[in-house]
């Protein structure tokens, strides 16, 4: 359903300056974590190929100053260009990435030195480039020439809370590289407080009304959460924090893995022709679960929310359970939607910027905090751990939305629409907060397991419960 987008927040209120030192702010902490990835490791490490999912860590790190460069320096600064003959090379949709290490990289130095220069010139344009107060931008391909596609790249600072968002979404990218790694531990982060209790239900209604979905205001958000639209959810019940490893368990000790009956047709196939038993890095020893995490070998705790599950697990696991995955409407509805208010707001907790008591984001820990945690984090009906922790599975495939633009060029959003991805959502503990907020959609294919991806279960809500609740 569309029209108006009434209960929609209001635009972001910030001026121009503060725009500019957020980006700055953004900028800074998206390089010290490059960083971080990339020198934790000898030279060696870098230039491997851990994995043929992934692309070496000296091409994510190469390939971040490749897109600076093009969109701060050229596009936004009108620069001439440092490295014109590297772009192929780092052009994500001209070289898959099992081939990027058969490719004239550059070498680590060189790509740190490169990705520095870059760095140094696009402060530059950052500081001289005129912001506007936070207009969102209008929506129009750079690839059309159209001046207003440019105008479009500096409206709120766009094209720099993109390219952060940008190197974040790789520093995500690179932290499962470092996960699929093999070898000695090279990442430390202390571990999330233990969960308070909490005594909430296992499930809550979700009220049936029309809501607005997406955004129209939100300064930074990208050209698939656009533009903000009515959506009627029907009333559904969903669980209250994620499925966790225990009651992940119960379902593989059920024999989740060999009744073919909960199975997608496609997962089932996945299922037998690679042998799956187990979420990804998952291991049985004397009749203990263990997993391996960041190159170090654990107990599967109990209380974390299951995490490296592809779409046809979470989807079996829930066919199993009786319930079903959310779609992304109604895991947007149950994130946004502030009932007595009928408004939709940025965050689960309200319109407040991520901070460390609401979610688990950032890197600050290496693992999903226990389900349950975040209190001050939760939606309006009591829903925890929304954002943060574990990327979401839902229902939906990754489908544009009524009125979409391709901004500012067609291959970030809309040349993967269709049925051959799933969308995610809400973020993970790999997840900046630059790169995450209640409208951000994630998607990737259903047979995915490395990515840090876990899931909640829904239900309809049946005629016998909407009737109780009323009254």
């Amino acid at each position: 359903m569309t029209g108006s987008t009434t209960g929609a927040p209001p635009e972001v209120p910030v001026g121009p300056e503060e725009l500019r030192q957020r980006a700055l702010t953004a900028l800074r902490a998206a390089r010290e974590r490059t960083a971080l990835l990339t020198s934790c490791v000898e030279d060696g490490e870098l230039t491997a190929q851990h994995s043929p999912l992934m692309s070496p860590l000296v091409w994510d790190l190469a390939h971040i100053g490749n897109q600076e460069e093009q969109w701060l320096l050229r596009a936004v600064g009108g620069r001439d260009a440092l490295r014109p003959e590297i772009d192929s090379l780092y052009d994500a949709f001209e070289h898959p990435r099992a081939a990027r290490p058969s490719l004239p990289l550059l070498a680590p130095a060189e790509a740190r030195r490169y990705a520095a220069d870059v760095r140094g010139r696009a402060l530059d344009v950052l500081q001289s480039t005129p912001f506007t107060d936070g207009t969102p931008f209008t929506g129009t391909p750079l690839a059309e020439g159209a001046a207003q596609a440019v105008r479009g790249l500096t409206d709120a600072g766009f094209a720099f809370g993109m390219i952060a968002q940008h190197e974040q979404q790789h520093d995500e990218t690179m932290l499962i590289t470092h996960q699929l790694r093999a070898g000695a531990p090279a990442l430390t982060a202390p571990d999330p407080e233990p969960a308070p209790a909490f005594g909430g239900p296992d499930e809550v209604l979700v009220p049936g009304s029309t809501f607005t979905m997406g955004t129209s205001t939100e300064p930074w958000a990208l050209d698939n959460e656009r533009p903000a639209h009515r959506r009627l959810v029907p009333p559904f019940f969903l669980d209250t924090t994620p499925v966790t490893n225990a009651a992940y368990q119960r379902f593989i000790d059920d024999g989740g893995y060999d009744e073919p009956r909960w199975w997608h047709e496609r997962g089932w196939e996945a299922v037998r022709g690679h042998g799956l038993t187990a979420p990804l890095f998952w291991r049985r020893e004397g009749g203990q679960w263990l997993r391996r995490r960041f190159g170090r070998v654990e107990p599967v705790p109990a209380d974390e929310p299951v995490v490296h599950v592809s779409w046809y697990e979470a989807d079996a696991y829930a066919r199993w359970a009786g319930r079903r995955l959310p779609t992304e409407a109604e895991w947007e509805k149950a994130a946004r939607h502030k009932p007595e208010e009928d408004r939709s707001t940025r965050y689960p907790w309200g319109d407040e910027d991520p901070a460390p008591h609401h979610a688990n984001l950032g890197q600050r820990h290496l693992r999903p905090a226990p389900a349950g945690s975040y209190p001050r984090g939760e939606s309006p009906l009591g829903i925890r751990q929304l954002m943060g922790d574990v990327w979401e599975w839902t229902a939906s495939d990754f489908l544009p939305y009524p009125g979409f633009v391709a901004f500012p060029y067609r291959e970030y959003s809309e040349v993967f629409f269709g049925g051959d991805y799933k969308v995610l959502r809400g973020g993970a503990f790999s997840v900046d907060a630059v790169a995450c907020r209640g409208t951000f959609r994630n998607w990737d294919h259903p047979v995915r397991r490395q990515i840090f991806s876990g899931f909640r279960t829904a239900r309809d809500a049946t005629t016998a419960e909407l009737a109780a609740e009323l009254g």
